[in-house]
C-alpha cells in the first residue's frame, strides 16, 4: 500500500514539473508565432460577396 502512495506522489511531482515548464515556456514567448505574420500578405484573401 505504501508503494501506491509513493507512485502517486512521484506522478504528481512529475506532472507539476511539466506544468511549470509549460508555463515558463508560454511566459517567455516560446509559442509566439513569428513566421505567419510575415507571410500572411503573400496569400490572397477570398472576396466576400
Amino acid at each position: 500500500m505504501t508503494i501506491i502512495f509513493l507512485l502517486i506522489f512521484v506522478s504528481l511531482l512529475v506532472a507539476l514539473t511539466f506544468l511549470g515548464a509549460f508555463l515558463w515556456a508560454v511566459r517567455n514567448g516560446q509559442y509566439d508565432d513569428a513566421y505567419t505574420p510575415s507571410v500572411r500578405m503573400l496569400f490572397d484573401e477570398e472576396e466576400q460577396p
